[in-house]
């Protein structure tokens, strides 16, 4: 079956057409309009200019979507939409849309949570992957780990207390004075300093719980700077930025071999913006090539807020009988996932 996935949680909008059938799922268009530029003038995603360029963009990006798979509109079987969680103004241009084409079209809707749309982008990645997994979900918003019993079943087991790992890069970098989103131009600088020149604190908790913490980290590192600038000394960009991902990245293998540990799960999917982090990749990857376990990370392009995750996800609720009517409204935040005892 085909689906039409709608994505607007943040400050992209996209839409996708998918083909699905069994476990597979096959890309047959997926568009981006991003906003980056827009929004780099101010440093970071400005809500309300967010929610009016969607309004500007999705109807457009939608007909490209369809277009570019060959696939009319009368051939989706499902229309695929991020409900929650997210910019409020923003989901709602999403919502509102996806509800308006699918009644019009009698096409079933099938709301999305965009957590377990950012995990479902594995399965382009390794049509293979069946749960229970553990899902890892890094992102500007979130930093989560998950026991995935089903493909729509989410159990949460770790998340961050506060900030996310990549408010937490994006802030620092916006800091160090490089152009939103930081968290792209922090990735290529790490690779220039030395990882163990400045010592910071670890994100990952002590204790029995599988949590993280990144204000302190974030703390330390802007002190650093303070104290450099006081002192009318030169900030080592690269040390930092290689010290500040070495504690991120770490601190997140740390609590992810700990979740590993008590779940015996030997698959690790690794998703979020954050994802597309080289240096984490590579982390995870090695993490569980050493455990004789595997490491699905969808590419750099399906890390990002895109249609074609939405699809995916939705193709599975569908499947598990999961629908919404005219009723269905957004959320900035979604009922909490259940959590599971480890």
């Amino acid at each position: 079956m085909y689906i039409l996935g709608i994505e607007t949680s943040c400050d992209e909008t996209s839409a996708a057409v998918i083909e699905a059938k069994g476990r597979s799922c096959r890309i047959l268009s997926d568009v981006v309009a991003s906003q980056i530029e827009t929004h780099r003038l101010y440093g970071g995603v400005v809500p309300e200019i967010a929610s009016r360029a969607h309004i500007e963009a999705i109807s457009a990006v939608t007909r490209e979507a369809l277009d570019g798979a060959a696939v009319p509109l009368s051939e989706i079987g499902a229309v695929a939409v991020t409900a929650y969680p997210g910019l409020i103004g923003a989901l709602l241009v999403g919502v509102n849309f996806a509800k308006s084409l699918a009644f019009a079209n009698n096409i079933p809707l099938v709301p999305v949570n965009h957590i377990k749309a950012h995990t479902a982008a594995a399965y382009f990645v390794d049509p293979a992957l069946t749960p229970p997994f553990l899902a890892l979900v890094v992102s500007g918003g979130h930093t989560a780990l998950f026991d995935v019993t089903s493909d729509t079943a989410f159990h949460l087991i770790g998340t961050t207390r506060d900030d996310a790992a990549g408010e937490a890069f994006d802030k620092i970098a916006r800091v160090m004075g490089m152009p939103y989103p930081g968290g792209v131009a922090m990735d290529a600088l790490a690779r220039e300093g030395n990882p163990h020149a400045i010592h910071l604190p670890s994100p990952a908790l002590t204790g029995e719980k599988l949590d993280f913490s990144f204000s302190g980290l974030k703390t330390a590192a802007l002190n650093f700077m303070h104290q450099k600038e006081m002192r009318g000394e030169e900030i080592p960009r690269a040390d930092l930025a290689a010290s500040f991902t070495e504690a991120v990245v770490s601190g997140i293998a740390e609590k992810t071999a700990e979740a590993l540990d008590r779940t015996g799960y030997g698959t690790l999917v690794l998703a979020g913006g954050v994802a597309a982090n080289s240096h984490l990749r590579a982390r995870l990857t090695d993490l569980l090539a050493a455990r004789g376990g595997k490491c699905i990370v969808p590419p750099p392009s399906l890390c990002g807020d895109n249609g074609a995750m939405v699809a995916a996800a939705g193709y599975f609720a569908y499947l598990a009988g999961e629908r919404a009517g005219c009723e269905l409204n957004a959320a900035a935040e979604d009922e909490p996932f259940p959590t599971a005892a480890r």
